[in-house]
């Protein structure tokens, strides 16, 4: 049995994140003005006991609302559960290969987490797939008529102002369009200027508002996409990789330790429509209020329709 200190409750911080917790420790008021509980809801899991420590990126949003799910189904149903935020996918890794961190729902294969795989992939469980249909993507606000595809950036770089908003520099998203799609395009005029997926929301929101141009690095599925008319940039060469799937990986051994968890993990999807719907409740409903908009959209979709 591996020892670990942490902290009890819903979502905990540490030396590794770089960002405020994204969990607004709320009840949801339902239609009748009544408080909700997630503890009301029935989530169909066995019974159990134990710690358990779930990882997740704050922004990397199928992630955080994948988590929250299980977060509170496994609450729930008996166990004690820490969210672990990391600042950047390799720490998390990292955590996970050693143990610190049980589950990690955001795992993208088989190309844009490779360089994590390869590192630390004989220490981790694949526990399953639960979407099969992401994508990294580099997109333009759809008014943007001049750039179609990554290969016509270069010849409109003034137009964005010579830069690529990005995302966090640790992430594959950043490793593809660094390492493949700059160098395969000649992407010379442009840099991509990283920071954090929230900073990039908040640019991207902005450049819409004011109906100027900007070019971002995204992925699919992204709620991002039912808020804003976007275009994806076509990329002929395929360096952003084919589609993926969204993967659910612990640490060596979790299967034994906890079997009951690991099997419902094993059968846990969520299609797209359903991805959509989620993060919108989340994001746009409720403000981005994690637990208030996961606990409304288990209101109306059953947890364990989620794992039959």
């Amino acid at each position: 049995m591996r020892r670990r200190s942490i902290m009890k409750g819903a979502w905990a911080t540490g030396a590794v994140v770089a960002v405020p917790a994204v969990l607004s420790a709320c009840s949801v008021e339902s239609e009748g003005g009544e408080k909700a509980d997630p503890s009301d809801l029935d989530f169909g899991l066995p019974e159990g006991e134990g710690e358990l420590v779930l990882g997740v990126i704050p922004g990397w949003d199928e992630g955080v609302v994948a988590t929250e799910l299980w977060r509170q189904a496994l609450t729930a149903s008996g166990y004690t559960v820490t969210v672990q935020e990391f600042s950047e996918a390799g720490l998390l890794y990292e955590g996970l290969a050693a143990g610190d961190v049980d589950v990690y729902l955001d795992g993208w294969l088989p190309v844009t987490h490779a360089t994590y795989m390869e590192t630390y992939g004989d220490q981790l469980e694949q526990i399953g797939a639960w979407n099969s249909n992401a994508a990294l993507t580099v997109a333009v606000p759809a008014y943007v008529d001049q750039v179609n595809s990554l290969a016509e950036l270069n010849d409109n770089a003034e137009l964005f102002g010579g830069e690529i908003i990005g995302i966090e520099p640790s992430a594959g998203l950043t490793e593809a369009v660094l390492e493949a799609s700059i160098p395969t395009y000649g992407i010379t005029d442009l840099e991509l200027k990283t920071s954090s997926t929230a900073t990039m929301l908040s640019e991207l929101d902005s450049a819409i508002a004011a109906e100027e141009p900007i070019v971002v690095t995204l992925w699919q599925p992204h709620w991002a996409y039912a808020k804003y008319d976007l275009k994806n940039l076509e990329d002929p060469e395929g360096t952003l990789g084919d589609v993926e799937t969204i993967n659910t990986l612990a640490h060596l051994g979790f299967s034994e330790e906890f079997p009951d968890v690991a099997a419902a993990l094993g059968k846990f999807a969520l299609s797209d429509d359903q991805l959509a719907d989620l993060e919108n409740i989340v994001f746009t409903d409720n403000d981005g209020d994690v637990e208030a908009g996961v606990t409304a959209w288990l209101q109306d979709n059953a947890f364990g329709d989620l794992v039959a």
